[in-house]
């Protein structure tokens, strides 16, 4: 089975940052794409972004210049670099792992606090 694990979260202050981490374990497969993923108070889950395979990354516009994702490959470990956070970005961020021919594997999540 395939294990994925968030960590890095906690309370900063806005404007502050944050380093989140994803390590998976066991049986990992071929996959295509490991992206994050956010969920704040009474709101829908959102994508934050994601890395491919090849290493290439993709942002969605509210977080682009800010927000950076990048993978140790050696140690099946994915990061989400966050600068410059905003209050409404408290939210619990979860990494998703995609195989291919498989179902995603989802974790647990990390609970992001950005307030004063």
């Amino acid at each position: 089975q395939v294990q994925v694990v968030e960590s890095g979260g906690g309370v900063v202050p806005p404007g502050g940052s944050l380093r989140l981490s994803c390590a998976a374990s066991g049986n990992i497969g071929s996959i295509y794409a490991v992206a994050w993923y956010r969920q704040g108070p009474g709101k829908e889950r959102e994508m934050v972004g994601g890395i491919s395979s090849e290493g290439e990354t993709n942002y969605k516009d509210f977080v682009k210049g800010r927000f950076t994702i990048s993978r140790d490959s050696a140690k099946n470990t994915v990061y989400l670099q966050m600068n410059n956070l905003n209050p409404n970005e408290t939210a619990v961020y979860y990494c998703c792992l995609k195989p291919w021919g498989d179902s995603p594997h989802w974790g647990q999540g990390t609970e992001v606090t950005v307030s004063s």
